[in-house]
């Protein structure tokens, strides 16, 4: 946060309009066009996002969704709360990506039966877009990104949040761009634009704050506050992405020499690194060691979602998302880190001992 986003959050206080109003449809406008999409709707944060995306799209009751367990709950959570069943497959390893070829294997196990698939452009990689364009439209699926962590991300050229029939992101604080709170929905389609747009205001017909409501729906909308810091985060987002991919290959020059295995980026794909991951046999004992060096680290996710107590009764065959749910951890990589920030955490990682996966 910087003084760009101080003076716009006074703006908007000495405005008096806090509510979502002017802000939220200028923050609307420019994320639009900076994913090229001809709409984006603001909501309260990445969850109402892939929430009111499922509705807005037609997913609810009886529908099917396959997905990857290998993910912050959200992921499948918005599917149930949807009303629609989540079916997961496994990931690709050297991405943690939602596996295309597994997931044709799922549907075709459900006899083709599928109503959507939703990838998760996870750690800020995109999935491979083009193998999940050609399922959804071989099995009348509709594609949905889970694009919560990849703002910045390209896949050949065009940038996440544009690669489906509908996207959504999150700009919680750990996000590339953060609002505090907040979420976005970006699509093409007119139909999906407006519904969600009805969904997040109460079921309003009249697209405001009258009386007409026409179907149920929350009160997901989003505050100028929040439409006001983000508008002016987004401006530095290329700056803010650039930054993080420079720190990532630090990183991995550092660790080339040791059996940890670095982030890859396959053609075509730009990584935007909200988070920088690795694997390692060893992964509790490097984290404890940078613990114990001042570094911080995490794990994302220790936990594959149907292993979860939520999901006790979710049957899914996933040996690959189960192995790296063990072997994962992440490092900082974020645009705030100095170069001698880097050096250390890089310095620190290549002593450690680290073992092969």
């Amino acid at each position: 946060m910087g003084k760009a986003e101080r003076t716009a959050v006074l703006d908007v206080l000495d405005s008096g309009n806090l509510a979502a109003g002017a802000e939220v449809a200028a923050f609307e406008e420019a994320f639009a066009e900076f994913c090229g999409t001809e709409h984006a709707v603001a909501t309260t944060n990445g969850t109402t996002a892939l929430h009111t995306a499922l509705v807005a799209a037609g997913i609810g009751p009886g529908d099917t969704v396959v997905t990857t367990p290998f993910s912050f709950v959200a992921t499948a959570n918005v599917i149930r709360l949807a009303g629609a069943e989540p079916v997961f497959a496994d990931i690709d390893p050297s991405t943690y990506a939602l596996d295309p070829e597994a997931v044709e294997t799922r549907i075709q196990e459900l006899d083709g039966d599928v109503d959507a698939i939703m990838p998760v452009q996870l750690y800020a990689l995109s999935a491979d877009m083009d193998r999940f364009t050609e399922l959804s439209e071989r099995y009348d699926a509709t594609l949905i990104e889970d694009a919560a962590q990849a703002h910045g991300a390209r896949y050949h050229g065009e940038p996440a949040g544009s690669l489906g029939d509908v996207a959504c992101f999150s700009f919680y604080a750990t996000k590339n761009i953060t609002s505090g709170e907040g979420g976005m929905i970006t699509t093409d389609d007119e139909s999906i634009a407006s519904a969600a747009r009805q969904f997040i205001n109460h079921g309003r017909t009249d697209g405001g704050y009258g009386y007409e409501h026409e179907s149920l729906g929350h009160n997901f909308r989003m505050t100028n506050i929040a439409g006001a810091i983000g508008r002016n985060q987004l401006s530095r987002l290329p700056d803010y992405v650039e930054r993080r991919r420079e720190n990532a290959a630090q990183l991995t020059e550092y660790l080339e020499a040791t059996p940890a295995v670095t982030p890859t980026e396959p053609d075509g794909r730009h990584h935007a690194y909200n988070q920088y991951t690795i694997r390692c046999g060893n992964r509790d004992a490097v984290q404890e060691a940078l613990s114990d060096a001042g570094i911080g680290s995490s794990i994302y996710y220790p936990t594959p979602i149907h292993q979860l107590p939520v999901y006790d009764g979710y049957d899914a065959s996933v040996p690959v998302a189960e192995r790296c749910a063990e072997q994962v951890l992440s490092v900082p990589v974020h645009p705030s880190l100095s170069d001698a920030d880097v050096d250390r955490i890089g310095e620190t990682m290549r002593d450690i001992e680290i073992e092969h996966v």
